[in-house]
C-alpha cells in the first residue's frame, strides 16, 4: 500500500532574505530583538495533517480488506484467495494429482500473502467436496481434525470445476500484484457457487455469513427463474441434522436458522447422536455436554465418541432418567441446538451489497445465461471463420488459382493475382476477403494441395454449416438452452447430492422444565432464609440450579427470586415452593389475612400472574400490622379449592364462635384483589376442614 511521505520540519523553515555579511555559514541567523518570542519558540503539532493521514489510510485498509480478502464476489462466488488457488490449479492441470505444496507455491505468484493463508483456504475449499478432487488426509469436518501437511496431500480440479468454472475466452484478465503474470478478475462460473458452498468472512466494519444450500435444489431454482417462477430455497448443511428455517427470512440480514443434532434413543438409558448441527464438530459438541453435566443442568453417566465415517456419539443416562426429557435437556443446555444468523453480503461493481438468497440465485442464473450466450457467440464466430477459410481453400485449390502466381516476380503481385482470382467468388462469402486471408492461403504447402480431397472438403464444409445452424438456433432459444444446461448438470453431477438436512419446526425448549432437579431446597422459616446450601435446616423440595423460588411470609409479602445457596426472603415464611415462570397461573392460592392490627379478617382467592424477580409484592392491603392466618395453593386445572373454618376468640355477647369459608364459592381474581370480608371479630385461628366436613359444608350451603 503506498504511503505518503510526511513533510519534514526543515521544509517549513523560512530564512530572511537580507542576512548580515558576516553570517556566511550554513546556519541561518535570527534577529531575536526584531522577533516576538512567542513566534519563535511556540511548538504547534500538525494534528490536522495526522488526522487526514489516519482517516485516508484507514479507509484504504478497510476497502482493501473488504474487496480483496473477506467478502466474496457476486459474479463467481469466490474470495480472491480462492479464485487464485483455482486459477493456479488450472494452470497446473494435466489430469494428474499435484502436491498441495506445489499448488501453494504456484499460487503465491498471484496472492500477496504467506503460504499458510493459501493452504488453509485450499483445505477449506477442498472440504466442501465440490471443486477439488482430494487425495490424502484432508482432515475431518465431523471431528474437527486438521489436514496433514501440504507436502503430504494432493489435489486436482474436479470434473465439475473444469466444466463449470473455467473458460479463458470469456474471462477478463488483470495483471497480478507484481505485474509479471495475468490473473482473472472473476472466474466465468456458470453455477450458483456461492449459495452451494456458503461463505463466512469478517472485514473492517463488515461481515458476511452465507449458509450452504442444496446442489440440486439450487439448479432447480435456476430453472424456475428461467420459467418465470419464483423458487423458495432454504439451507442444506453437509453435516445433516435438523433445521428450523421459519425465521430464515430468505437469508437477509436479521434472519436466522435453528439447527439441531439428530438424536435417537437406543435402549432405555442410551441416546445416540448420529448427525451434527451445522458449524459444530464432535469434539465441541461433547465438550458442551460435559460442561452442562458439570454445572448440573443435565445428568449423564458418560459419553462415548465412536465417530468414523459417520457420526456416532453415545450418551449414557443414569437409572431413572427419562430419555425424552434428557433429549430435550441436551437441546436446551448444550450445542445440540444452535442458532445461526445470516448476512448475505457480496461484492458487485466494486462495492459491497446486501442481498437475499433469492436475489443471489437470480443473479447467478442471469450470469450463467449471459456466459452461455457469450460462449455461443464466440463458438459461432469461430465456426464461421472455419467455414470461411475452408471455402476459400476449396476454391483456391479447385480453381487452381495457386498456378497463376508462378509467373509473378514480386510479393505484392502474387497477392494481387490471388485477389483477382477470388473476385468472381466473393459473393459466396459472408464477409469480405482480407489480405490476411490471402496470406493464409499462400502458406498452404504443396503436399497438402496435392492430396486435396474435394469430397472430404465438401463434407467438412457441410458439417460446419450444420454446426453454425445449430449454434444460431441455440442463440435464438437461449432460455431453453440454459434450462437444458442446468438439467444436464443435475443429471451428470446430482447423484449423491440429495438433501441431507431435514426441515422441521421446533418448539422452544423451556430450560427450567428440562433441567435436572438434583438440588434440595432448604428453609429456615422463622429467620426467613432459604437456599440449597442450608443442609441443616428444613428440606422443602427438589429443585435445580435454574429454578425460581416463590415465598409468602406472615406479613403477606410475596417475593420471587432465583435459587441460590442462601438468601433472605423475610421472617416467618409461611409458603415456599418452586415457581414456574412460564405458567405463573398454573396454581391458584387460598389465603386468609387480617387487614391491619384491628381490621377485619379477609378471605382471598387469587392467582399470582406475571412477576418481576426480586421485587416485593403485598398480598394484603399493605396496612401496618397485617397478618396472614392461612395460605395454601392447588392446581388451577383439575384442582379442588380448600374449605376452612375460622375460629373466633371468645367475647361477651358473641353468639357465633366460628365461620366456614368455601373458596370454591369465591371468584378467582388477581393477586392485587382485596378479598372478601369474613368477620370483624378477633380470630383465634384458622384450620382446614377435613374432606368429610367439607362435603357436609358444601351440602349445607
Amino acid at each position: 500500500m503506498p504511503r505518503k511521505q510526511k513533510p519534514s520540519d526543515d521544509d517549513n523553515l523560512e530564512f530572511p532574505l537580507d542576512t548580515p555579511a558576516e553570517a556566511s555559514s550554513n546556519e541561518p541567523t535570527l534577529d531575536l530583538e526584531a522577533s516576538e518570542p512567542d513566534d519563535i519558540f511556540e511548538m504547534k503539532p500538525d494534528s490536522g495533517h495526522v488526522d487526514d493521514m489516519f482517516s485516508e489510510w484507514f479507509l484504504d485498509y478497510a476497502s482493501y480488506v473488504i474487496l480483496e480478502r473477506a467478502v466474496p464476489h457476486a459474479n463467481d462466488g469466490l474470495k480472491p484467495v480462492q479464485r487464485r488457488i483455482l486459477h493456479s490449479m488450472r494452470e497446473l492441470e494435466d489430469g494428474r494429482y499435484n502436491k498441495v505444496a506445489n499448488v501453494i507455491g504456484n499460487t503465491m505468484k498471484y496472492h500477496p500473502h504467506g503460504d499458510a493463508s493459501i493452504g488453509d483456504a485450499m483445505v477449506q475449499l477442498g472440504q466442501k467436496e465440490l471443486l477439488i478432487d482430494m487425495q490424502g488426509n484432508w482432515g475431518n469436518t465431523l471431528t474437527g481434525d486438521s489436514a496433514a501437511a501440504a507436502r503430504y496431500i494432493e489435489a486436482r480440479l474436479s470434473k465439475f470445476a473444469l466444466e463449470v468454472v473455467f473458460n479463458p475466452k470469456t474471462t477478463n484478465w488483470l495483471a497480478s500484484y507484481d505485474g509479471r503474470n495475468k490473473e482473472p478478475e472473476t472466474q466465468p462460473v456458470k453455477f450458483p457457487l456461492l449459495l452451494a458452498q456458503g461463505a463466512e468472512g469478517i472485514a473492517v466494519g463488515l461481515s458476511c455469513k452465507i449458509l450452504p444450500h442444496n446442489f440440486i435444489e439450487l439448479l432447480e431454482g435456476c430453472i424456475s427463474f428461467l420459467r418465470k417462477e419464483t423458487p423458495e430455497i432454504v439451507p442444506d448443511f453437509p453435516t445433516g441434522g435438523i433445521a428450523d428455517v421459519s425465521e430464515y427470512n430468505n437469508g437477509k440480514r436479521g434472519g436466522r436458522v435453528k439447527c439441531r443434532a439428530r438424536i435417537e434413543a437406543r435402549k432405555k438409558n442410551i441416546l445416540a447422536i448420529t448427525e451434527l448441527p451445522f458449524s459444530k464438530t464432535t469434539t465441541s459438541l461433547i465438550d458442551s455436554i460435559i460442561a452442562a453435566n458439570e454445572k448440573g443442568k443435565i445428568k449423564i453417566q458418560r459419553v462415548e465418541d465412536n465417530t468414523a465415517d459417520q457420526v456416532e456419539i453415545l450418551v449414557y443416562l443414569p437409572t431413572g432418567v427419562d430419555a425424552e426429557t434428557a433429549e430435550q435437556a441436551l437441546y436446551a443446555f448444550t450445542d445440540c441446538e444452535v442458532s445461526i444468523s445470516t448476512n448475505i453480503c457480496v461484492i458487485e461493481n466494486e462495492k459491497p451489497h446486501f442481498y437475499s438468497a433469492q436475489d443471489l440465485l437470480y443473479l447467478a442464473t442471469e450470469k450463467t445465461r449471459e456466459l452461455l450466450k457469450l460462449e455461443l457467440e464466440i463458438e459461432l464466430a469461430e465456426l464461421e471463420e472455419k467455414w470461411h477459410f475452408s471455402s476459400l481453400e476449396k476454391i483456391f485449390i479447385e480453381k487452381r488459382i495457386y498456378r497463376r502466381i508462378e509467373d509473378e516476380e514480386t510479393w505484392e503481385a502474387v497477392i494481387e493475382t490471388v485477389n483477382v482470382g477470388l473476385k468472381p467468388f466473393k459473393k459466396l462469402f459472408k464477409r469480405e476477403i482480407t489480405r490476411d486471408d490471402i496470406l493464409r492461403l499462400l502458406e498452404i504447402k504443396i503436399k497438402r494441395i496435392s492430396k486435396f480431397d474435394a469430397i472430404r472438403a465438401d463434407e467438412q464444409i457441410k458439417g460446419l454449416e450444420d454446426a453454425i445452424a445449430t449454434t444460431q438456433r441455440y442463440l435464438k432459444q437461449l432460455t431453453k438452452y440454459t434450462i437444458r444446461w442446468f438439467k444436464e448438470l443435475i443429471k451428470k453431477y446430482g447423484n449423491g447430492r440429495e438433501r441431507k438436512t431435514e426441515l422441521a419446526s421446533f418448539k422452544k425448549v423451556v430450560a427450567h422444565e428440562v433441567v435436572i432437579a438434583n438440588e434440595t431446597l432448604f428453609v429456615d422459616r422463622k429467620e426467613g432464609f432459604a437456599g440449597i446450601g442450608m443442609k441443616k435446616d428444613e428440606a422443602v423440595c427438589k429443585c435445580s440450579s435454574l429454578s425460581d423460588l416463590i415465598t409468602i411470609n406472615q406479613e403477606g409479602k410475596l417475593i420471587v427470586s432465583k435459587v441460590s445457596s442462601k438468601a433472605f426472603f423475610g421472617k416467618n415464611i409461611l409458603h415456599i415452593d418452586v415457581f414456574n415462570r412460564a405458567e405463573p397461573n398454573a396454581l391458584t392460592y387460598c389465603m386468609v389475612y387480617r387487614d391491619g392490627r384491628t381490621g377485619p379478617t379477609v378471605a382471598k382467592h387469587f392467582t399470582i400472574g406475571g412477576v418481576t424477580r426480586d421485587k416485593e409484592y403485598d398480598l394484603t392491603k399493605g396496612k401496618p400490622g397485617s397478618r396472614v392466618f392461612y395460605i395454601s395453593c392447588y392446581p388451577t386445572e383439575g384442582g379442588n379449592p380448600d374449605a376452612i373454618k375460622v375460629n373466633l376468640k371468645p367475647a361477651p355477647r358473641l353468639r357465633k364462635t366460628e365461620e366456614e369459608v368455601l373458596f370454591s364459592e369465591l371468584a378467582v381474581r388477581g393477586r392485587g384483589t382485596g378479598g372478601n370480608v369474613i368477620t370483624k371479630n378477633p380470630v383465634r385461628n384458622v384450620v382446614r376442614m377435613t374432606k368429610a366436613a367439607r362435603e357436609e359444608a358444601e351440602k349445607a350451603h
